[in-house]
């Protein structure tokens, strides 16, 4: 045990305190420490802090620089004026700080009596605290006891029938497959900290490209991304994505001149399999980009199932850099969240790129993602947003026919506005087969599939997008939707639940919970649930059913007007709803004609909505489904 200002280093069960609180820091970080920390006050190599993490092994030097990186952030130490770690040009580091080493004390085994250790302290059972005359041998031998002790009572507290609840649990868990892995935000040391877009950029093409890798399970965006600028022990990142392997880098840039550092990591013990440093231009960043997906899959190749280690790089790379940039500038702002500021700003960049480089395919798919987008929340004109992301998309389709987030745009234009099951369909399947890792490519079919009415099929794809997700909570409300419509209520709480966890004020989650209430007949309980929503609409929908549950008509008016007087041109569909549930099926499919003439993105739902059970014998909804191509 050592300890050094306010922290304490724990070489026997690798951890990190500091005033009783644990640091996060990864198991090559603590090594490194650790090493530091045991030769401290001397001039630590290059070489010999080489030599003793990776004996046998050759790692590129520069993969040293993210371990100080991640110890200094771990400690809250400055390069400029350090406390702890100081670099010594062209030689190495040195630990600074005082370090009191208590295993070299010489503190004595002290006997103790029964009584003593009825009267142990946080001090005698080992909880992070200052050096004491109570430490030593003494102290892991009182901790070793109140450990088996604890364990002892937890045991008899929880009973047999908590220990098989465990077991089934484990049993039931997602199995990590070793064909798996997570890309992490890359971090950004440029000295002016200004390349965030570059690097963020950097690491999502690198999903993109290995999600094309037949038999490998790669995690989506959303949720690599959840570990951004936070020091995550490569083991515990696996096991909250199900991923054996994870990947990580930084990138720095001064001028046109840009160095990489990328390390491939086991999961579960924190190997190095790979890693390399690549130093160029910012016009070679494309080949550089080929060259890791491609490195990455050759290190796994004995894992996959498929595939020949060539992952498939885009035939469409821009030559032009400055193209490049303002394209990874658009999908910056873009996955920053879905406010119209942001989205302008997404448009404005693709644009750029598209003036620096019209035949820059990626841009063109992407500007129809925005386009998309904006139209179905209603931030632009619709038909108008629809037709200039149909055009784009099949542009980029035209320049580029292997790619697979341009027949995704295509695709999404023609479910929410062409009403093209046929097409869609068919550029979906073209998706999946130029990607089959990507996740939005399993959302977007799970919703294909529950509108054809095809619900046990939905349902299955919607837990293939979730377990490439698992961070992200939209992929889990889907699928908590797809469960509901299928009646399987259970099951749709489950994931609900699981999606609030992941974000507490997720919107429409609360929504879709009071809906499954409803059809539980369990109408005060959703009140309680739909109370807690943070979409104005879909409260004041929630809410305007919930109380015709509750048989209180007054209250349930007075929601639908208030729902009508604000939402009547992009909430038309969720109108219709509450008609159909309160029993008034004029007035229903008065809504639902506006909802047709308004393109509304909620409409194609209809056929598996359990709210127009009412309808369906009526002659009315036969010739809508038929109107909007839907098979009756």
């Amino acid at each position: 045990m050592k300890f050094f200002k306010t922290f304490r280093l724990d070489t026997v069960n690798h951890l990190l305190w500091r005033n009783g609180d644990r640091v996060s820091i990864g198991p090559k970080g603590f090594d490194m420490l650790a090493y530091l920390v045991e030769h401290a006050g001397r001039v630590v190599t290059q070489d010999e802090l080489l030599e003793a993490l990776w004996p046998e092994t050759h790692v590129n030097p520069e993969v040293l620089r993210k371990y100080i990186l991640e110890i200094r952030k771990a400690l809250g130490d400055r390069p400029d004026n350090p406390e702890f770690i100081e670099t010594v040009p062209k030689r190495g580091y040195r630990f600074v700080a005082p370090v009191i080493d208590e295993s070299a004390a010489g503190k004595p085994d002290v006997p103790t009596s029964h009584a003593a250790e009825e009267d142990a302290t946080e001090e005698d059972i080992g909880l992070p605290t200052a050096p004491s005359e109570q430490a030593g041998s003494f102290v892991k031998r009182r901790l070793w006891k109140l450990a088996i002790l604890a364990m002892l009572v937890v045991v008899a507290a929880v009973g047999l029938s908590g220990y098989f609840l465990l077991a089934r649990n484990r049993r039931n868990a997602h199995p990590v497959t070793d064909a798996s892995i997570a890309v992490l935000p890359f971090a950004d040391v440029s000295p002016a900290k200004d390349q965030e877009y570059l690097s963020d950029g950097l690491a999502e093409q690198l999903i993109n490209d290995l999600a094309k890798v037949p038999g490998l399970k790669v995690i989506g965006r959303s949720s690599s991304f959840q570990f951004k600028d936070r020091s995550e022990d490569a083991r515990d990142v696996g096991r909250k994505l199900a991923v054996a392997n994870v990947l990580e880098g930084t990138v720095r840039r001064e001028g046109d001149h840009v160095r990489i550092t990328t390390e491939l990591i086991k999961a579960d013990d924190g190997f190095q399999l790979w890693s390399q440093t690549y130093d160029r231009e910012i016009n070679d960043i494309f080949a550089v980009q080929d060259e890791i997906a491609r490195a990455a899959t050759e290190a796994l190749q004995p894992k996959l199932l498929e595939g020949n280690g060539q992952p498939v790089a885009s035939a469409s790379r821009s030559t032009n850099p400055e193209a490049y940039q303002a394209y990874l500038e658009a999908r910056y702002f873009a996955g920053r969240g879905a406010s119209k500021e942001d989205l302008d700003k997404a448009l404005a960049y693709t644009d750029t790129a598209i003036k620096l480089d019209e035949r820059y395919a990626p841009a063109w798919a992407f500007r129809a993602s925005v386009q998309n987008t904006m139209a179905t929340v209603s931030l632009t004109d619709v038909t108008e947003g629809f037709r200039r992301a149909r055009d784009d998309a099949e542009r980029a389709i035209v320049l580029d026919p292997t790619s697979a987030s341009a027949y995704l745009a295509l695709a999404n234009t023609q479910i929410f506005y062409d009403w093209d099951w046929d097409s869609a369909t068919t550029c979906l399947t073209k998706a999946a087969t130029l990607e089959p890792g990507d996740s939005d490519v399993f959302g977007l079919r799970s919703l294909l599939s529950a509108l054809m009415g095809n619900l046990d099929e939905a349902v299955k794809l919607g837990e293939q997008a979730v377990s490439l997700d698992p961070l992200d909570n939209i992929p889990r409300l889907q699928l908590g939707y797809r469960l509901y419509v299928a009646s399987r209520y259970d099951e749709a709480q489950a994931e609900l639940q699981k999606a609030l966890d992941l974000n507490p004020r997720a919107p429409f989650v609360h929504f879709v919970l009071g809906k499954v209430l409803i059809a539980e007949a369990k109408p005060q309980q959703a009140l309680a649930e739909i109370g807690k929503e943070s979409s104005e609409w879909g409260k004041l929908t929630g809410q305007a059913l919930v109380y015709h549950a509750l048989g209180r008509e007054q209250d349930s008016t007075a929601e639908l007007a208030e729902l009508i007087a604000k939402h009547d041109t992009d909430s038309a569909f969720q109108i219709a709803e509450v008609y159909a549930f309160r029993g008034e099926p004029n007035r229903a499919f008065e809504w639902l004609e506006r909802a047709y003439k308004q393109r509304d993105s909620g409409l194609p739902e209809i056929k598996t909505d359990p709210l127009f059970k009412s309808l369906r014998h009526d002659s009315r909804y036969t010739v809508l489904l038929k109107r909007m191509n839907l098979p009756t």
